[in-house]
């Protein structure tokens, strides 16, 4: 079969598939409940979806792709699918065989100008890694270029051939499939699906340019230059183009080898402590954050010499993946926060539409009840007194609140996801280096530091605002009577949009006036996404960025009495 026959039979085979379970979504959840059957339709429901998760998951690891990266994108949006095939996606790797290296070799050759040979003395033709969109060999630097750069050893990170056109035909259909779903009354309402996979579509655009992996890495090096915890592989940007990546080897102590931490006398608990101060950092201070921190990503470096009082460091590689909190996101927030600061349920609601992770569409009557009763049973606890609520109450709490979330046409911003992939993912890296790790406790210093930083800012905010509505004040007894006298006199106009969005202010403005301002910053993701604790990771995937921002209400709430 010709290259062009194996891209037309992916494409079908994705789309086959897709049309499978659509139809089969189709007769379950709306015709049988239209005929009356609609308990016959829900008592198979998670059997049937766990099936097709399944069934996704066979489908991803024999394409390859980016159907493995879909499978993974997936796992991670509660806000759009149910549980049950989210949590059949969260172990999908990339369990590809690795392509030979003749292949290999020639693409690498294509895109460097020159031989293998002369640009490097040695290339081992056993993969280090093999992913499916590329892999990596151990290599030796030329004698020159080892000259040059101040480095030997090093790591050449190689695309798989044909990659482009596979990433291209996998769009192709990914992108028919959603407009096949937003012509589906019940699924447009709640998401919208173009959007969604022009999301997926930027993401792993991203992350098959090289040179934007490198570019990357410098920039996370440049935040952490002056920080001895962290460092970085220097990229070789002789040997690097968009298809191949050339950098420092820097293999060491994978973070999650607990044995191996032990025996470089390494506390692995201090590690634990250390990894979670330093993504804090990424997401609160720099604002840029490596967004896939799993294990094959992070090394523990020992230092030989002790240098700068350290004895190790943490060395982060593969930079495909990076995030953003940019200062408009976090000024969003800080409005969510205002709201829950002061127990609002609508304007939580408000500012989360303002935010942009409701559709226009959404009827959030519901949500503003759900949101109310969250702040009436949690708003006033301290992070130890949330760890103190019986499980039980919070897997029914969950499952409620989950309910009404996937009812509503609510789609989670790229940021977001990403950072609750990286929170998800730390917590539960800590938990495997320390099994009495506690996040809570180390979130609660570090977000003491942030509400000192931000309060501020936030505080000249709510001056601000009140000087406005003085004014308002002050100036009302004068409008009043000159509202009078325009009556009296017969010269009265009504403007309704314009009277209709003054007042709308005001209600907003009104709604930002509290008494305390705390705290500004988000803390997302896998603070409660322990992965031994269904429940809690049930809590904050299934409300997404609800629950996230109750723990920070909650935590900083409880201390102001």
């Amino acid at each position: 079969m010709t290259g062009a026959s194996n891209m037309r039979a992916r494409y079908r085979r994705i789309l086959r598939f897709a049309a499978r379970y659509m139809i089969q979504a189709w007769w379950y959840e709306l015709f049988l409940p239209r005929l009356g059957l609609a308990r016959l339709s829900a008592r198979g429901r998670a059997a049937r979806l766990t099936r097709i998760a399944q069934r996704f998951h066979v489908l991803a690891v024999d394409l390859g792709g980016l159907m493995i990266k879909v499978g993974q994108f997936m796992s991670s949006r509660l806000d759009v699918l149910p549980p049950e095939i989210t949590k059949e996606l969260e172990g999908l790797q990339d369990e590809v065989p690795a392509v030979p290296f003749p292949a290999i070799r020639a693409l690498a050759e294509a895109e460097l100008g020159v031989s293998l040979d002369r640009a490097f003395s040695f290339v081992d033709e056993i993969p280090l890694a093999a992913a499916s969109l590329g892999q990596a060999h151990r290599a030796r630097l030329s004698d020159a270029d080892a000259e040059d750069t101040g480095l030997r050893d090093v790591v050449v990170k190689i695309q798989r051939p044909g990659i482009d056109e596979v990433v291209d035909v996998d769009l192709k259909a990914l992108r028919r499939v959603a407009v096949w779903l937003s012509r589906v009354r019940l699924v447009a309402d709640r998401v919208d699906m173009p959007a969604l996979v022009e999301e997926f579509a930027y993401t792993s655009l991203e992350e098959i340019d090289y040179l934007h992996e490198a570019a990357s890495a410098e920039r996370f090096a440049g935040d952490f230059a002056d920080d001895p915890r962290v460092a970085v592989p220097e990229i070789v940007w002789e040997r690097t183009t968009r298809r191949v990546l050339t950098l420092e080897d820097v293999t060491a102590i994978k973070i999650n080898d607990v044995e191996g931490l032990r025996a470089a006398g390494i506390d692995p608990a201090l590690v634990a402590s250390e990894f979670a101060a330093v993504m804090f950092d990424q997401l609160f201070k720099d604002g840029f954050f490596h967004a896939d921190p799993h294990p094959g990503n992070i090394f523990v470096t020992p230092i030989a010499d002790g240098e700068g009082g350290r004895e190790w460091r943490f060395t982060f590689i593969d930079f495909g993946m990076m995030g953003e909190v940019p200062e408009g996101l976090r000024r969003g927030l800080r409005r969510i926060l205002i709201a829950a600061a002061s127990r609002d349920g609508k304007g939580m609601v408000d500012g989360i539409r303002e935010v942009g992770v409701l559709l226009p569409s959404a009827d959030t009557a519901e949500l503003e009840r759900a949101m109310t009763k969250l702040f009436a049973r949690f708003g006033g606890m301290g992070f130890a007194e949330l760890q103190e609520v019986d499980p039980r109450e919070f897997r029914a709490f969950a499952l409620e609140f989950g309910d009404v979330v996937r009812s509503l046409p609510f789609q989670l911003p790229e940021n977001f996801l990403l950072i609750i992939r990286a929170m998800s993912l730390t917590s539960g890296m800590c938990s495997s280096l320390d099994p009495a790790f506690n996040i809570w406790d180390a979130v609660e210093p570090y977000a003491g530091q942030l509400i000192r930083d931000e309060s501020g800012n936030v505080v000249q905010a709510f001056a601000k605002q009140a000087v406005s509505v003085a004014g308002v004040v002050a100036r009302l007894p004068q409008r009043i009577d000159d509202l009078a006298t325009r009556l009296e006199d017969g010269r009265l106009a009504v403007d309704s949009p314009k009277l209709d969005r003054r007042i709308a202010r005001l209600e907003r403005t009104g709604r930002r006036i509290v008494s305390a301002i705390l705290f500004a910053g988000l803390l997302v993701g896998g603070v409660l996404l322990r992965a031994d604790d269904v429940v809690f990771g049930t809590v904050l995937m299934a409300a997404a960025v609800i629950p996230l921002l109750h723990a920070l209400f909650a935590g900083v709430g409880g201390r102001r009495g």
